[in-house]
């Protein structure tokens, strides 16, 4: 998609007083970003995860720009309306990474006339990419959120000798063999099967949604005692699937009925069809090049070079209550909690909220943040 394709693209449903414009030249994109406040205020700077939008923060965006911040919510790489990615699976990864990514948000900061930021605030896959913002420039990114995925630190420089457990051989050979999600979303038919999947792209982001959310009745997690194929395989199967199937199979048969939709006033139908309009135009894999990067040698070796180093700026955690995600990888929490975030001012779990904390139970999320953002 062009720059011209996406600014002539129908306007979104914006709350009052959040306006979309683009920003040109950041790091090689052409960035959609969502934006409200004064200029001239101390920024918040929003990053969205999978496979979500900059569209995830409209519940937040009002709230702090009424607090007096200048909120800024791309569409991040691989997304939306922001364009100069590649969706070709065939794509050199690396602009896809952590360290470009980081530096993706550090140009759109620049870009708004900013020399800091008040506070980056990342949600599902945006968490990791705030993190690295904290970690690799403190001096710009003075307070960092994570949602919904802890940072247990950079990677471990690689020990000579060590044998990496081959985790996808060992869940194809439990009893019901498995994959893990990440796995999935690695592989060349990951895109395919989601965007051109039988229910529609619309009905799969209702399914996906409702699966990961506090209104499904199976999401009761808990921490698992090792990255192991046994333990894994007690998570539900949106993140542990089934071998034979891809995410659309997945979460089909288990989404929500009419009258559970109409109760769904975290994500209505019109809210939805923003997301299902963006990702029917698109496809996934701009998204799934992030998840293939975690396990792309030079990517990987990136991180690597700052292990053993932590966040040193005020952070805090958020995350639902019925959110798997928190405990997705076996003792990474307490890895954050210990040496990751050396200023971790709290581990916040929201009552009535799975992994879409900050749509499902916005009023609680906005007032953690604003607590945050205001404790000195």
């Amino acid at each position: 998609m062009t720059g011209t394709d996406a600014a002539a693209l129908p306007g979104l449903p914006l709350p009052a007083g959040v306006s979309s414009r683009r920003v040109s030249g950041v790091n090689g994109l052409d960035l959609h970003v969502l934006e409200a406040g004064d200029s001239a205020a101390p920024c918040v700077l929003l990053l969205h995860g999978f496979p979500e939008l900059a569209y995830s923060w409209r519940k937040q965006m009002p709230a702090l720009a009424k607090a007096g911040f200048h909120v800024l919510a791309p569409d991040q790489r691989g997304y939306g309306r922001s364009t100069g990615w590649a969706a070709d699976y065939d794509t050199d990864l690396r602009p896809f990474g952590l360290f470009n990514l980081a530096r993706d948000a550090l140009g759109l900061v620049a870009a708004a006339g900013h020399r800091e930021v008040a506070a980056v605030v990342g949600h599902d896959f945006g968490a990791p990419v705030a993190a690295w913002c904290a970690l690799l420039r403190p001096d710009v990114f003075r307070r960092v959120v994570l949602m919904s995925a802890p940072f247990a630190g950079p990677p471990p420089w690689p020990a000579a000798g060590a044998e990496v457990p081959d985790i996808d051989a060992e869940l194809a050979a439990l009893p019901r063999p498995r994959k893990h999600y990440q796995q999935h979303y690695r592989t060349r038919g990951a895109n395919a099967e989601m965007w051109f999947c039988a229910q529609g792209v619309h009905a799969f982001l209702r399914a996906y949604y409702h699966m990961k959310s506090a209104d499904w009745a199976a999401n009761q997690p808990f921490a698992l005692q090792a990255w192991r194929a046994d333990e894994l395989a007690k998570m539900p199967t949106y993140y542990v699937m089934d071998r034979d199937q891809g995410m659309a199979q997945t979460v089909a048969p288990h989404a929500p009925s009419a009258e559970q939709v109409a109760a769904h006033r975290w994500l209505t139908e019109a809210e939805l069809a923003v997301y299902a309009a963006e990702y029917t135009r698109n496809g996934f894999q701009g998204g799934l090049q992030w998840y293939r990067c975690s396990t792309h040698p030079p990517c990987v070796a990136e991180l690597q070079m700052f292990a053993g180093r932590s966040i040193d700026v005020p952070a805090a955690f958020i995350a639902g209550a019925a959110d798997w995600g928190v405990h997705q990888v076996p003792g990474a929490l307490q890895r954050m909690q210990q040496a990751a975030c050396t200023q971790l001012r709290g581990v916040h779990l929201v009552a009535g909220a799975g992994h879409w904390v900050q749509q499902e139970q916005p009023a609680e999320v906005n007032r953690l943040l604003l607590d945050f953002l205001a404790d000195g």
